[in-house]
């Protein structure tokens, strides 16, 4: 008989490969998700599907309703507001401890964005916005706390939902690589006010391009 402890260790399991779904962009916007089908899935109960809903309607991923059931999240205006000022404070903090950062953080920094622009050349789009996206988790990383890392990667899941809108993922990916490039070079050369300025420009355009999106998906909708 499965114990607490068994039910939990499988929410929490079914909860970081949804989670890793979303990030990848395989599960988009409005997925309805089925406990019944997710239980098959993942060879669990479907309590331990239901407790890894819960978890991951506190990550901002998936929304309840009584009627519906769980679906992953549609994100808002005010939904992307929040996402980049939490981005703002991050990805800045992780910037302005990059003078303590190890070889090997700053060496995960150069890595990801030349994936990033490898992807990008192979035209792989979802995998270009990961790439993306791991890139400013590991500007995150500099700050060197795994409990703001743990933050980030739900708030990076939730900015997968936001490419998501895009009308043309394609092009919007292709934008951002070799900013991410600009970003890394000047971390590396220790230009640690130039890169901040640069973050800043970034997240400024990024934001506006979603928030642009979102309204324009909102009123398209039925």
């Amino acid at each position: 008989m499965a114990t607490s402890a068994d039910n939990e260790s499988a929410s929490r399991m079914v909860r970081t490969r949804l989670r890793d779904q979303i990030l990848r962009g395989e599960l988009p916007p409005g997925t309805r998700l089925r406990d019944r089908v997710l239980s098959a899935e993942h060879e669990v109960s479907r309590n331990s599907v239901r407790e890894a809903l819960r978890l991951l309607v506190s990550d901002g991923l998936v929304t309840l309703t009584v009627n519906s059931g769980a679906a992953v999240r549609v994100l808002t205006t005010e939904d992307v507001a929040d996402i980049y000022a939490a981005r703002r404070l991050l990805e800045f903090g992780g910037i302005r401890a990059s003078s303590r950062a190890s070889d090997a953080e700053l060496a995960e920094i150069d890595v990801a964005a030349d994936t990033g622009i490898r992807q990008r050349a192979q035209k792989r789009w979802q995998q270009t916005g990961t790439a993306s996206l791991e890139f400013h988790a590991a500007v995150v990383a500099l700050a060197g706390s795994e409990r703001v890392n743990h933050f980030f990667a739900a708030l990076a899941a939730q900015l997968r939902l936001a490419f998501a809108i895009m009308p043309d993922e394609a092009e919007f990916q292709a934008l951002w690589v070799d900013r991410d490039r600009v970003i890394a070079d000047l971390l590396l050369a220790g230009r640690r006010d130039a890169a901040e300025a640069e973050l800043m420009a970034y997240l400024a355009d990024s934001e506006a391009a979603i928030v642009d999106a979102v309204r324009g998906a909102a009123i398209a909708r039925p």
